[in-house]
């Protein structure tokens, strides 16, 4: 499955190694186009964060994602037009979803007419969990690790709420919790 990566789910740094840690354990593959990197680029500009060197490395990870977007939107009702050049990079990729957090701006109706869906990064993340957890859990436990070694050690509890990824955490916490409660009826917790 291919998804379009939106340049709010690239910056922040969190959220975008864990959705690119479970791409790269397969569960889907990502795609953006140069606009999109652009805008991730000026956004983390103006936060005084270059992103230059964060942008090379993600091209050299995934260099099947860079995508061409050649029209095709110009019939959608978008809330700011200025949004079309994600939805042609779907359609030049043959994507079927969007991964934004900003869902109010990829209307379903208007995607729809497309072919086209877009998702919040916290219900595709917790769905790909639910379906296969241990990539998901690999993914967030390797972020957790690159922020520990990069000096900000972190619990995960603070991890996920830095990603804004809140149904993902309870996914996360029910599992763990069901585990508890396994390994105590079988007597391994005791």
């Amino acid at each position: 499955m291919k998804a379009v990566l939106d340049a709010c789910v690239l910056y922040p740094t969190v959220l975008r190694e864990i959705l690119c840690d479970v791409a790269a354990a397969g569960l889907f593959q990502p795609v953006w186009s140069q606009r999109i990197l652009d805008e991730w680029r000026h956004a983390a500009d103006r936060q005084g964060v270059p992103a230059g060197v964060e942008i090379a490395l993600l091209q050299d990870r995934f260099p099947q994602a860079m995508t061409l977007p050649s029209g095709g939107a110009e019939g959608l009702d978008l809330p700011d037009p200025a949004d079309r050049h994600v939805v042609e990079a779907a359609l030049a990729s043959g994507a079927g979803m969007i991964v934004t957090a900003n869902l109010r701006d990829f209307p379903r109706s208007a995607l729809a007419a497309a072919g086209l869906a877009a998702i919040h990064p916290d219900e595709f993340l917790r769905d790909f969990f639910l379906n296969h957890p241990d990539p998901v859990l690999g993914a967030v436990a390797a972020t957790q690790d690159r922020a520990r070694r990069a000096g900000g050690e972190l619990a995960r509890k603070e991890l996920m709420r830095r990603a804004r990824l809140p149904r993902l955490a309870k996914a996360i916490d029910r599992l763990a919790g069901s585990d508890v409660a396994a390994q105590r009826g079988s007597g391994e917790g005791r």
